[in-house]
């Protein structure tokens, strides 16, 4: 079941009991001030309308509701955030071409307690992602997404995910039979996902 909803993420996590979710996935902002268009070519149009939800990290508060509802978590970006120490990294790794000028990958922080583990999966590019365009600036492919739960995951399990963006996790959570509970508070991000997910997924409830 897909329960996605267009609010803020601390509304959303109060709603709910000390460790109800057995794993939370979560891609918060990173607070590096990213680049909307990045990879756009000179001349060429914009496709993001630029927006300032990447200048801060969360605050402490949200990590502490984070780490209250539940069991464990994995946190995109975790080395920008005040998380403590952890052995168990995963580390993206984008097989990105020689010369280009983009990072090789990128690292999310675990509860988990096993050593550091790597993800390699393709990053498909700026122009188009996943057979359905890219629809929000830091988007991860669904591929990315499906490895994670198949190393973290089993079936029927609840999931979280308090930054929904373009909706990858939905996708994959969808096909891997686990229960997901996210959302965005951007509402055309969150009207761009929803599309997206019921394109991609077949027979899927949404609940607004």
């Amino acid at each position: 079941m897909l329960d996605i909803r267009n609010c803020d993420n601390m509304e959303l996590m109060a709603q709910y009991p000390d460790k109800y979710f057995d794993l939370a996935i979560v891609d918060p902002p990173y607070g590096i001030e990213i680049n909307m268009n990045m990879g756009r070519k000179k001349g060429q149009p914009k496709r993001h309308e630029d927006k300032d939800w990447d200048n801060a990290i969360p605050n402490e508060e949200y990590f502490k509701e984070l780490f209250r509802v539940s069991k464990n978590q994995i946190i995109w970006g975790g080395n920008y955030f005040p998380l403590p120490l952890t052995k168990s990294w995963i580390f993206w790794d984008k097989n990105v071409p020689d010369g280009v000028s983009f990072a090789d990958g990128e690292l999310a922080w675990t509860s988990f307690d096993k050593t550091l583990v790597k993800a390699k999966v393709k990053y498909s590019g700026f122009q188009g992602m996943d057979n359905g365009g890219k629809i929000h600036p830091t988007q991860k492919p669904v591929q990315l997404y499906n490895w994670i739960l198949e190393t973290y995951a089993t079936k029927g399990m609840n999931i979280l995910d308090t930054h929904l963006g373009s909706g990858s996790i939905a996708i994959a959570c969808h096909y891997a039979g686990v229960n997901l509970v996210a959302c965005e508070l951007d509402a055309k991000y969150y009207e761009s996902a929803l599309k997206r997910i019921k394109e991609q997924t077949a027979q899927v409830q949404l609940f607004h």
